[in-house]
């Protein structure tokens, strides 16, 4: 079988969804599926600075990704994703269907234009659809009325979680079944001996709540003298935001883009995540990635988080609360036995409801009900 992923955003730029594509695609190929993925990229260049001004993975694509077009930032949904928008790669996406002979395709955020939508008017074959924002969704006002008869296409639509599945439903109404988000699950991780530090993860985004860790780290660092690690969120971000809410930048490193290996190394070194998000998360994607490497979590009680939040394995704190994320940051910290526990226990939790070859199978399942 030869599988078609498609995402409508750039390569370049990490995002839940990126990687979700990234792994899904290691996965299913570790089942003998054959995949290629089509999605943007944005090459180095000063032009790309221009659209761009947080940093990416500019470097060529591996071989198994088919760029189709460059991406611009469109605010969706609180966030600010890469999405390819140029008519430009609607020819580009004609070419790669019909060089490629998919036997199936697999679109994330299939109503997002324009790879999706194009894929979606152009394909002749079964699509498998999987849905993955979790909110209003306002743009779809907009979108339903002028392509939302491409919905008609789908021939199976997945949700990456309940929150995720009533947001699609309440524009898209029809079934939809919840499989997870799967995780990248190193083969040994141990909850013990860890580095004094702490991790976020994430784009320097309002939602993602960067700020309210940054506004209690001075405390946290003063009781502890724990460091913290940034990865993911540009670094020039960063300094802005520490230089806009006056505050200094001691015990922080800013690491910016990671590879999954790089970012795996350094969860498995740390003592915990920190997920402060303020909302419009549909699937706590980055809480299991820090349980597959043993990794306890003090996370923000929302929507979403609260989906694979388990009291074994992370540490709820309600969103924005500062005070409070403090305090429970502080606590998991001087008590290294319930730490170790915490970590242990989340490891547990992420190979048994989040492993990829799981996801992988259900994921082979489906696609052989739909080639059928």
């Amino acid at each position: 079988m030869k599988v078609g992923i498609v995402a409508p955003y750039s390569w370049s730029f990490w995002g839940a969804v990126v990687e979700h594509v990234e792994l899904q695609a290691l996965a299913l190929q570790a089942r003998g599926i054959e995949t290629r993925t089509i999605m943007g990229n944005d090459p180095p260049g000063s032009f790309t600075r221009v659209l761009h001004p947080r940093l990416g993975r500019h470097g060529a694509p591996p071989p198994d990704v088919i760029p189709v077009g460059r991406s611009v930032i469109v605010p969706a949904n609180g966030s600010l994703p890469n999405i390819v928008l140029s008519p430009r790669a609607i020819p580009a996406i004609r070419r790669a269907l019909a060089r490629e002979r998919f036997d199936l395709l697999h679109v994330h955020e299939p109503m997002t234009p324009a790879i999706c939508t194009a894929v979606l008017s152009l394909a002749r074959i079964p699509i498998v659809a999987t849905f993955h924002a979790h909110g209003a969704l306002g743009w779809m006002k907009v979108g339903k009325p002028v392509w939302g008869f491409l919905a008609d296409r789908l021939d199976y639509r997945i949700a990456v979680s309940p929150h995720a599945r009533d947001s699609a439903a309440a524009w898209l109404p029809g079934e939809y079944d919840v499989v997870p988000n799967g995780v990248l699950i190193p083969p040994h991780a141990d909850a013990h001996g860890r580095d004094h530090q702490v991790m976020f993860v994430g784009r320097q985004e309002p939602r993602k709540g960067l700020q309210v860790l940054l506004r209690a780290w001075p405390e946290v660092r003063r009781r502890t003298g724990a460091r913290l690690r940034v990865a993911g969120a540009d670094p020039l971000a960063v300094r802005l935001l520490l230089s806009r809410e006056r505050l200094a930048d001691d015990g922080i490193d800013v690491l910016g883009f990671l590879s999954q290996d790089e970012l795996t190394a350094e969860l498995l070194r740390a003592k915990a995540l920190v997920a402060p998000s303020l909302g419009g998360e549909s699937f706590g994607m980055v809480l299991t990635r820090a349980y597959a490497c043993a990794t306890p979590v003090v996370a923000s009680d929302i929507d979403g988080y609260r989906e694979v939040m388990t009291p074994d394995a992370a540490v709820p704190f309600p969103p924005g609360d500062v005070e409070a994320l403090v305090a429970a940051l502080v606590a998991l910290l001087d008590d290294e036995p319930r730490r170790a526990a915490l970590g242990a226990a989340a490891r547990e939790v992420a190979i048994a409801r989040y492993s990829w070859d799981d996801i992988a199978r259900r994921l082979h399942e489906i696609y052989e009900q739909v080639a059928a």
